[in-house]
């Protein structure tokens, strides 16, 4: 009836959200080459918007590094949600096909494929949409502060020492795939975004390092007038990446199929 609440509005219980993650993994593995290779392109580019919103947001604030970080990093955080609610394959929440690979439900040659090309899928959309960036002129709006940002930001990136970039990674794609963990405890498209904002916000305002969102800062940042750093870029990426695969695969999923799953 017209008013009526859903049956069910309670979260699902975490034992279920394991078997739900595991069963999307399942179908992530299984997908045909096209569609994914396309969805991995939007999720670069997805990615790309949340960076870009988070660099105007930061630029020129007056309110102090806490709560211009926040709100910058409250900016971003509509990657993740473009990515979950609009579809798209992301290669850090794919880490947690891991949890379909130790259960055997799928082959390692399988986990792979869908990594791979899901990150150079990511890596298309990223660096295509610095090139957009940097071609629109957009960068030099608010008298060209934002493109001073954008070269900054890449400049703080490839100074990074090779040891906090890893476990930058790691950090951050622990929360990435908790974000998407406590996507799928939800009924809702407003229970998804919810439950992206806080986790992803996190990651962002403290600082640590997401692969795929530097494959669009750096270049970017690089494109605009800053140091051109290929080798230092190959570095960021390399390690960065490592430090994602780590964080989500160990740390939440490989973690959540120990707990709830194994003993099946």
């Amino acid at each position: 009836m017209p008013g009526e609440l859903p049956v069910n509005i309670d979260a699902y219980a975490p034992k279920e959200i394991a078997t739900r993650v595991e069963n999307a993994g399942v179908a992530k593995a299984g997908q045909a080459l096209l569609p994914l290779i396309a969805l991995s392109v939007l999720a670069g580019v997805f990615i790309s918007f949340g960076a870009m919103y988070y660099t105007v947001t930061v630029t020129g604030s007056e309110l102090g590094f806490g709560p211009t970080r926040m709100l910058g990093a409250l900016a971003f955080s509509v990657g993740l949600i473009l990515v979950i609610v609009g579809g798209a394959e992301l290669f850090t929440g794919n880490s947690l096909i891991v949890m379909a690979w130790v259960h055997s439900r799928i082959t390692l040659a399988a986990l792979m494929r869908n990594w791979v090309v899901v990150f150079i899928g990511n890596a298309v959309g990223a660096i295509g949409a610095a090139f957009a960036m940097h071609w629109s002129g957009a960068l030099a709006i608010g008298g060209g502060a934002v493109g001073e940002t954008a070269v900054a930001i890449a400049g703080g990136k490839l100074a990074l020492d090779p040891m906090q970039a890893f476990f930058r990674g790691i950090l951050c794609n622990a929360l990435v795939c908790l974000a998407v963990w406590l996507c799928f405890a939800a009924h809702s498209v407003s229970g998804k975004i919810l439950a992206i904002i806080f986790p992803v916000s996190a990651f962002v305002a403290i600082g640590f390092e997401h692969s795929i969102a530097n494959l669009y800062l750096i270049p970017v940042g690089m494109l605009h007038g800053g140091v051109w750093d290929m080798a230092g870029f190959g570095s960021n990426i390399l390690i960065v990446t490592a430090g994602n695969i780590i964080g989500g695969g160990v740390f939440v999923a490989l973690s959540y199929y120990v707990i709830y799953l194994r003993s099946r």
